[in-house]
């Protein structure tokens, strides 16, 4: 039984998920979660930090499996849906990074540059793949 990919935009968007979330779990483990470890900051508040940050970490790997097994499906027309439910949560996270930065640091928008950028190429290449109309084998 032969495999054909049905969906380019999918198989990228997935690999990126997947390095996204290597990149998100890594950076944490080395540059962020440690910086907590300081007395002044409770135990419990730095076990909520380091769940929330891994939640992130899980879902991009949940989604870049997704999109792996899409780029695959026979009938894209069956996982419309769950591109668009995926470019939404992405899209609000986008959302929440911009918003909390301007609110809270407002000189920090410059730091969010790259992930802004990243975030759109991720969400373009979604849309993209939404957009290809099954072929007919």
């Amino acid at each position: 039984m032969k495999s054909t990919i049905k969906n380019y935009y999918y198989l990228v968007a997935g690999i990126l998920a997947i390095l996204f979330s290597i990149s998100h779990a890594w950076n944490g483990q080395t540059m962020v979660l440690p910086t907590l470890n300081v007395d002044t900051i409770t135990i419990d508040t730095r076990t909520i930090f380091f769940y929330v940050w891994h939640i992130i970490t899980a879902e991009n790997m949940l989604f870049g499996l997704a999109f792996l097994f899409m780029a695959f499906h026979k009938d894209l027309s069956k996982v419309r849906f769950a591109p668009w439910i995926i470019a939404i949560i992405i899209i609000i996270r986008w959302i929440v990074i911009f918003g909390g930065t301007l609110l809270y640091n407002a000189e920090g928008l410059k730091s969010t540059l790259i992930d802004s950028i990243a975030i759109v190429i991720y969400v373009s290449l979604i849309i993209l793949g939404i957009r290809v109309k099954d072929k007919q084998i």
